[in-house]
């Protein structure tokens, strides 16, 4: 079995890793494996060139074509519109290898081993990055062995909580958030996800993304309904549409910025998983939205400390220990340091908590 990483352990491994190695992801659908290594490798300043491997039907759609030279009166192939012509390093990022062809598979051989392709090599600095399916789902090609040993292989397993941090920082919509924060399970659909399902829709991280898109600035309208079971299937979106009608957490917006005393009554309603969510907005919001005006960090800290006060009083220990915990992972840096810098008093609550533990 591959091992099994997440998104941040993916980062720490495309930074760590020679650029002579190969790397190959294997995971589902929709979970942004090529997404991560086209944005890591690009904000490195590399060319990011993706081939749909699945979708060639012949090696010279990978090759090259080939032409006679008549000066030597032996047949050369012409690069590929892709092939680097300048001597800067690229990132080959071989998509849907497993979708392959074998005669597409055997062009890839020489490519993976020796970086040459026709005769011509790549820069020296390229990568080979693949990215592939796995699961008993998918119509795949079976890879040979040889093939295999030549990559570096890992089994790409984000976490809910990394795509949570994504998404808050990327501006999707915040009903889906909190509705994901709160069902984690409904994020990549794998319990929906059948052999046999055809065209069934699941759940995947792309599909939320495109919910995000269309029901921004809109209600739960009726025939919304239906356009969000057609992108994440009827199961997720019933679910989603009842949350978004119950609409019965509080914002972290709402918890930092607004009044504490008003918003107590109805924290004392919600359940322990209701303030593990809290918790999680509070530490994304702090984490991705930088509080820079003086007013709005005294306030903030001000009802953070308020929030955390409320637990203690409430004998909320479930909760309180989510929250340090929360503290203490890396997870969230920039959440850290804003409770370091302007709630230093909380930060001893929290290693009091801990210890009477």
């Amino acid at each position: 079995m591959p091992t099994k990483i997440d998104a941040n352990e993916l980062l720490e491994i495309l930074r760590t890793t020679p650029s002579g190695q190969n790397i190959m992801l294997s995971g589902r659908h929709g979970i942004g494996k090529s997404r991560i290594l086209r944005d890591h490798f690009e904000s490195e300043g590399f060319r990011v060139v993706a081939l749909f491997l699945g979708q060639m039907s012949d090696p010279g759609d990978l090759i090259g074509l080939p032409r006679l030279d008549e000066a030597t009166g032996k047949t050369v192939f012409m690069p590929p519109y892709w092939f680097p012509t300048d001597g800067e390093p690229i990132v080959l990022l071989l998509d849907e290898l497993n979708r392959a062809r074998p005669e597409i598979l055997q062009a890839v051989m020489d490519l993976t081993l020796n970086r040459v392709l026709a005769g011509r090599p790549l820069p020296e600095g390229s990568r080979v990055i693949s990215a592939v399916n796995d699961g008993g789902e998918y119509q795949l090609t079976d890879l040979d062995p040889a093939l295999v040993s030549r990559f570096n292989v890992y089994e790409f397993r984000p976490t809910a909580a990394e795509w949570l941090l994504w998404a808050a920082r990327s501006g999707i919509d915040r009903r889906v958030v909190d509705f994901i924060s709160e069902n984690p399970g409904m994020l990549d659909g794998e319990a929906y996800a059948r052999e046999d399902q055809g065209l069934e829709k699941s759940p995947d991280r792309r599909g939320w993304e495109r919910v995000s898109e269309i029901v921004r600035d809109r209600g739960a309208e009726p025939l919304l309904k239906k356009v969000v079971a057609g992108i994440v299937g009827m199961p997720a979106a019933a679910k989603f549409f009842a949350s978004m009608e119950k609409n019965r957490l509080l914002s972290a917006k709402e918890i930092l910025f607004g009044s504490f005393a008003k918003a107590k009554p109805a924290l004392k309603r919600y359940s322990t998983p209701d303030l593990a969510a809290v918790n999680d907005s509070l530490f994304r919001y702090l984490e991705t939205q930088p509080v820079e005006a003086e007013k709005e960090r005294e306030k903030a800290a001000k009802n953070l400390r308020a929030y955390y006060d409320f637990l203690l009083a409430e004998s909320r220990r479930e909760a309180c220990a989510h929250f340090a915990n929360l503290y203490s992972s890396s997870t969230c840096p920039n959440a850290i340091l804003f409770v370091v810098s302007n709630c230093p008093d909380l930060c001893g609550k929290m290693a009091e908590f801990v210890e009477s533990l």
